[in-house]
Order: structure tokens, then C-alpha cells, then sequence
């Protein structure tokens, strides 16, 4: 699913950048057609049962790179080096592009970008994720909301950390008090089905 952020973020890069922007893009969503995009840290990201990777632009270059590069690099094998660069060239984990003649064949890209997914789905997760966040604080409302109803308390309980924060994200992006209202509302029912925030776009 594509997000208008990502739009804009596009839009307002750099003209060089633009059209690799575009290019990573829609290479995600061929390689996962249920990939979910989102602006995390300023940039865009792109989602599927956890990160899969994430692109940005810069004054003189743009990038992209993936969140489980190392288990990649396994993944792989002998592509792996035609997919990552050397240190003194890599942005985001990945090369510093200044044209779309920078990026690797779109083949690579896709099989990248299907193993990134599959490791994801697989439960896999780079080492580095051991350093998570502290449990998101759910804010007062959602915690009445919690209160009048057992089975979305039970669900959000037994969430993690990570679960827990993309709904607690997504209510405190509501602009306007009326879509705050409408979020919770639909937080509850789906907690109370036992779904994730991104229930939706799970299985590719």
C-alpha cells in the first residue's frame, strides 16, 4: 500500500534524486505486492512483518538500504557483492547513487528485496534488534479504552513492544480529535479480534 508521504518526500527531493526514488519504490512493491510504506526518522521506510529496508535522499546522492543487510549478505551468496558496496561508498547500507546507472540490475534489487521479506516472515531478525525499545506508553485515552474492553486488554497485553507501538503511533498521528476517535475506535475492534495494527498486509 502506498502512503501520500512517501509522495511528497519524493517530490521534494532533489531532481537527481526523484526517479531512484521512484525506481526503489516500485521495485518493493513488485517484489512484495502488500508491502506497507511509511515515514520513520524523516525517511521512508518499507514494512512487512517488521522493516524490510528504507530509502532517502541527500543533497548530492540518494540511497537505500536493508534492515537484515548482514543476514543478506548470506542470503545472497556471490551477489552479495554486486548488491552492497564497499564501506567508503555505501550510504544507508547500501551505494551512494547519484543516477539511476548506479543501481544494481533490477533483478538483484527484487531478489533482495523477496529474501528481505522472507526473513522477516520467517521471524529471522538481525542481531542488533536485541537492542529494542522500552514498552511504548499507551496514552490516557487508550488506556480507558483498554479498561471497558477485556479482549482488546488481553491482546494488547500479549503484544510486543513493537505491536504495541504502531498502534499507539498510529493514534498519535491523528491531526484532528474526530480521527483520533475514529482510530480508537477501530483499535479496539481489531484488538479485540486479536489483530496487529497491519493485519491487512501480513501475507504476500
Amino acid at each position: 500500500m502506498k502512503n501520500p508521504a512517501v509522495d511528497t518526500y519524493i517530490a521534494k527531493s532533489a531532481p537527481f534524486a526523484r526517479p531512484i526514488l521512484a525506481r526503489v519504490r516500485a521495485l518493493m512493491h513488485k517484489a512484495c505486492p502488500k508491502i506497507q510504506e511509511t515515514i520513520k526518522w524523516g525517511v521512508p521506510h518499507f514494512e512487512h512483518d517488521g522493516i524490510v529496508g528504507n530509502m532517502a535522499a541527500f543533497k548530492q546522492h540518494a540511497a537505500f538500504g536493508f534492515w537484515s543487510q548482514k543476514l543478506l549478505k548470506v542470503e545472497l551468496g556471490k551477489d552479495a557483492a554486486k548488491m552492497f558496496p564497499s564501506p567508503e561508498d555505501s550510504s544507508m547500507g547500501g551505494r551512494k547513487l547519484r543516477s539511476l546507472d548506479d543501481m544494481p540490475p533490477d533483478a538483484l534489487i527484487l531478489k533482495t528485496i523477496k529474501a528481505a521479506v522472507a526473513l522477516n516472515v520467517s521471524g529471522v531478525r538481525p542481531s542488533r534488534e536485541q537492542k529494542r525499545k522500552p514498552p511504548p506508553k499507551a496514552p490516557p485515552y487508550l488506556v480507558a479504552a483498554l479498561a471497558k474492553n477485556a479482549k482488546a486488554r488481553a491482546t494488547y497485553e500479549r503484544f510486543t513492544p513493537a505491536q504495541r507501538r504502531e498502534y499507539v503511533d498510529w493514534l498519535r498521528d491523528a491531526r484532528q480529535d474526530a480521527t483520533r476517535e475514529r482510530r480508537l475506535a477501530t483499535t479496539i475492534i481489531w484488538l479485540a479480534e486479536g489483530k496487529q495494527r497491519n493485519w491487512k498486509y501480513q501475507d504476500c
